[in-house]
Formats: C-alpha cells, structure tokens, sequence
C-alpha cells in the first residue's frame, strides 16, 4: 500500500466548496471577499485594541496604495516588514500581499547581523517598520514606510488593483542554513491558499471560531493563524511578546478570549500545563514544530475537544500532513497528506520502500516551494524533479526526515538523516551555529550536538577548541550574531575534536555535559544562595554561580513558568516571566526579588511582616 496514493487529493473538492472559493483566487483575494460579507465582524483583537474586518480592509489598503504608489511594489517584489507583535503586523502583512509583493518578515528580537544577512539576501525594494527600529533597518531599502506614519490616513480606503497572479509569490521565510547562512524559501500564493483551504476542512476552522495567535511572525506557522481565520470571518486574537513567554498570561488569555482554537508547539503546550491549566473542553490544539511526545499528548487529550498533531517543512508550506490523535500511542504518527500533496517514503535510489520499512520522505504537489532565494545550487539539491509522476515538471521536496508508512497508510516519523535539528520548534542546521562559533578569531575548531535536558527540553551543547577564551565572551560575541534561539545553552572547551577514522567529527563520541562547566562568582546574599539552588535544581545541574544566565544554562520557556512559581513558593512575591529575561543570572534577579519584598513590606504592618519573613524563612520570623 502506498501512502502517498492511499490519500492523493482527498480533500480538494469539498475544501473549496467550503471555504466558497477557487483555488485561482490569491489569499488577500479571499480575506476582501470575507471582509464585504461581514463588514462589522470583529477580526482582530490585541490587549484593549480591536478591529472589524471593514477597518482592518481600510488600514490595509492604505499600505497597499502607498507601496504602489511611492514604493514601486508589484508581483513578486520583497517588501520588508520589522514590526512589534501587534494589530500593525497584521495590517503590514496585507497590505503588502494587496500591493501584490511578497512579504519577508524580519524578527526584530533578532541580532542585527542576523537581520543583516537575511536583507542582504532578499534586498528588498521597501522596508516597512516603526520608528522605533527604523534606523536598523532602513538602510537596506531603496524606500522605508514607519506604520506610525500620520500621511498614512490621507490615502485611498478602496481595495487596490494588481496584477498579481496565484503563481506570484505571497512570501519569502528565511531558515537556518548549513553554510551559517540563512536561506530564504519562496512561497507562492497558489500554494498558501491550498493549504489554508485544506485546513478549513481538516482540522478544521468556522466563522464561529476565535483564534489565539502566539507565534512570531518571521516563523512559517504564523501563517495559519493569521489568515486562515481572516479568510473564514473568524476572530484572531494577537497574544503580546511578554504573554507568548508566560504559561500563566496565556492559560489567562486562553479563557478570558473564550478561544475555540490555538496553535503551538509542544514546549509551549508544556508551559501552559505547567501553569495550572486545567483545560478547555471547546478547544481545539494544534500541537506541531517539533515531534509531539506521548506523554504531552496524554495530559492534553482530556483537557480539549480536539488533538491535531501537525507536520511538514517550510519548503512544502507550513503543514503537509496531518492527524486527529485519539490514543496515546509510544509513538504519535504524523498522519497523511493533506489536499493536493503527495507524499513518497523512500531508499538512496529513490525507490519506494516496502510499508513499514523506514526511508527519507519526499514530498510533492501544489505546496512545494519555488526553491530558495538566490540559491539556484540548494534548488537543485533539495528539489528534485518528480520520478513517479507524468508531468515532466512536477517535482518533488527531499525533507531529510526519516519515516514509514503504517499498515493503515499513517506515516511515522523517525528522525533525521543529516545534522538539522529542532528545539522548541525552530529548524537549526548545527552547520549554522558551528560557523558562527569557528568564526570566533580564537576558535579553531567547533562542533555542536543536542542533548536531552531536565523537563523535556532538549538543549543545544556547543563544543570548542579555544585555549584561554572565557566562556562568557563567546556568548556574548554569539548573542550579537545568532537569534535567541540558535545558542548553545552550554559551552565546553576541548582540547581536541573527536573525529571518526575518516577525520569528520564524531558528534557520538563528543562528551555529555554532566555538570556545569561555566565559571563565575559565587552567590554572596541569602536571596543569591536560594536562587542559584533553585535554578540549580529546576535544571539539574550540581551548582549555579551568581553571574550564571539562566538561559545560557538551558533554561527555556518551560522552565520560565517554573522558576515564577517557585519563586512565589518560596519568597511570598510575584515575578513576572519578562523580569526573568530582563535579570537572567542569580544576582540580578535577586536584587529584583530583594526591592519587591522591601516594597511588599512598607506597605505592611508588623504582624504582616513577621509572616512574611517568616513564609521566606528570613532570619526565623524575626523583625
């Protein structure tokens, strides 16, 4: 039984029918027809703000016509967009699609020579931002719009004309690439609105549905969350940066939004059970980025009407496979295809395996790419033509992934056949991260590997050879070079790489950090000494120094949400999640937690206060 014939088009027909539209129609062409039929619909909320779908259409147009008119944009030109977690991005990202460009969204958490490489690449005509980050990014546009602009009003509310074509692009994402630069993959609209209309059928999206949208916009998956609900008359709920951080602000937001549907990864989904969450029987999850473990996927199936794990690489848009878990089996199956996607498991000659029997999954159909950005050699490598199909121009997206196809025609995923990586649902090439360590002047050698840490976080161990460099310089030359995301949350010095017989370094034989190999001051105060056992536990590590960043240590989303909470268990105060990214090490946060306390206890009386020290265990319940 083949997989990819088991489920060849399925649902192509009964998704347009729904969605009440042609698959020739491009995504902004979708969202206008939504917008006239339910003008006074509330489309987007973010905090206190909302929009209906007329005003989000007339703010959107007025960045249309001015990238027309001032900026030059027409089909298949890049237009920039840098913009804060806000209504603005939304307006941004279709504007740009009405003028008939092609987005490319730029993170601006991001390094700026990260931000750099990716506009360097893309050199994009216009660069739209606020004029906060202007001066970052407006030298590398022949022409800059600031959204805050007040000339903005004075433009025409009406839709604009072009002549963008479903075979346009829609947007170009930039990921990590193995050569330590970032490649950009070009999505054409024909290929979003296949995919969104595919998801209307399954798993599934109404008007009657609410949205809470928590992932950055320069991710591939953030797609879904804008304008499949836009495209539907639904309602998107914009979740802020500090929300998106804290389990706590998004199980809050979650009920007071009364969402129906949210969208994450699997850490993510751990942040919020971490929270309390007790769940919400009318929401459906959408759990992918990375594969979902059973046991996340035993504490969510009760809590919601509905578990969809999602797959597929940005190279085939966003999602190419789908699947309803209904049990928690050892290993959750990525599902089938979705409409118009086909998908073939197979050997080094590209030949079919047997069911059951594991090979790389290719990937075919309407979703693929156009290829990479000025990368016609990775095109090439990475896109094959289609040797099962008719069409002499059909082909097909080499993924790297290793899989099998069940008895049933569920496909499984296996893991990788080459050195990219996932954590917390971000695509790392550890070629990526190794470049930017050997580029270090005192680094010769560099190599990474991904270890399993405390709570189900994985963590990325990067391993140099660099006599005499202080663990903390090359953190921070890293931080100026690499997102967030990309850096190892720790670093060991070697003497040596280990290197298999034909001198490629062994990532097997590379040592397991078993300890903390950093170096720095040891706690001084009472407050320092408790934290740093606290993170030291938390992260299961023998010790942390009072100058140690909690999340060069590994400490990632879950275990945000933790430390808050043991924090309040053991000094009595609140702390949010952005105090932590703000204070990261021991004796940072220990100064916020110190002043807190000392506000809580001006305001007390002495009964009060002698409680509180004594909760603290502060000098045995003494004044």
């Amino acid at each position: 039984m083949n997989c990819a014939k088991a489920s060849e088009g399925r649902n192509a027909t009964s998704v347009a029918t729904l969605c009440g539209t042609s698959s020739q129609q491009c995504v902004h062409e979708l969202f206008e027809a939504q917008a006239a039929r339910t003008p006074d619909v509330i489309a987007l909320t973010y905090e206190q703000e909302m929009l209906t779908y007329a005003q989000l259409n007339t703010r959107a147009n007025r960045i249309a016509h001015w990238l027309q008119e001032y900026g030059g944009v027409k089909p298949d030109k890049l237009v920039g967009m840098c913009v804060e977690r806000s209504l603005d991005a939304v307006i941004a990202l279709l504007g740009i699609l009405k003028a008939g460009g092609a987005y490319v969204p730029l993170d601006p958490a991001f390094p700026t020579e990260r931000l750099a490489q990716i506009l360097e690449d893309s050199q994009p005509e216009v660069m739209i931002t606020q004029t906060a980050m202007k001066q970052t990014v407006s030298s590398f546009a022949k022409h800059t719009l600031s959204l805050d602009a007040p000339a903005l009003s004075l433009l025409s509310r009406e839709n604009p004309v072009s002549a963008v074509q479903p075979q346009d692009l829609a947007y170009v994402i930039f990921t990590s690439g193995s050569t330590g630069r970032p490649k950009g993959v070009q999505i054409e609209h024909r290929a979003l609105v296949n995919f969104l209309q595919s998801m209307a059928r399954e798993p599934g999206l109404t008007a009657d549905d609410t949205l809470v949208a928590v992932t950055t916009f320069s991710f591939d998956i953030a797609g879904l969350e804008i304008f499949l609900p836009l495209i539907m008359g639904a309602r998107v709920v914009i979740a802020g940066g500090d929300v998106v951080l804290d389990g706590r602000a998004l199980r809050d937001l979650l009920e007071a939004s009364n969402a129906t549907v949210m969208q994450a990864t699997p850490i993510t989904w751990r942040m919020i059970l971490e929270s309390g969450w007790q769940g919400r029987l009318g929401l459906k999850i959408l759990c992918g980025g990375e594969a979902m473990p059973p046991d996340l996927a035993r504490e969510l199936i009760p809590r919601c009407s509905s578990l969809w794990n999602m797959y597929g690489p940005t190279e085939t848009t966003i999602w190419s496979t789908v699947t309803h878990v209904t049990s928690t089996e050892s290993r959750i199956p990525i599902g089938r295809p979705i409409a118009n996607t086909q998908v073939y498991i197979v050997d080094r000659e590209l030949r079919e395996v047997p069911v059951g029997g594991t090979g790389e999954l290719l990937i075919g159909g309407i979703g693929l790419a156009r290829g990479y950005l000025n990368n016609p050699e990775l095109t090439a490598e990475r896109f094959i033509p289609d040797p099962f199909s008719q069409n002499k121009d059909a082909r097909l997206y080499k993924t790297g992934d290793l899989c099998r196809c069940r008895h049933d025609g569920v496909i499984e995923f296996l893991g990788r056949n080459d050195n990219q990586v996932k954590i917390r649902g971000y695509r790392i090439e550890l070629g990526d991260v190794e470049a930017a360590l050997e580029s270090h002047p005192e680094v010769k050698q560099a190599a990474t590997k991904v270890v399993d840490g405390p709570g189900h976080e994985k963590s990325l161990v990067g391993y140099v050879v660099a006599p005499g460099l202080e663990t903390q310089e090359l953190r921070t030359y890293l931080a100026q070079r690499l997102p967030q995301y990309m850096l190892p949350a720790i670093y060991v010095s070697l003497t040596e790489l280990p290197l298999t017989p034909n001198r490629k370094v062994d990532r097997n034989a590379l040592p397991i950090p078993g300890t903390n190999h950093l170096v720095g001051t040891s706690p001084r105060t009472d407050v320092e000494k408790r934290l740093s056992e606290i993170v030291a536990k938390l992260l299961g590590l023998k010790s942390v120094r009072a100058d140690d960043n909690f999340f060069l240590l590994g400490g990632q989303s879950l275990f945000c949400t933790q430390l808050t909470a043991r924090i309040r268990n053991n000094f009595g105060i609140e702390i949010s999640v952005r105090s932590i990214f703000e204070s990261p090490t021991p004796a940072q946060l220990a100064q916020q937690i110190e002043s807190t306390m000392a506000a809580k206890i001006c305001s007390m009386t002495a009964d009060e206060v002698q409680q509180a020290l004594a909760q603290a265990n502060f000098g045995g319940g003494q004044k």
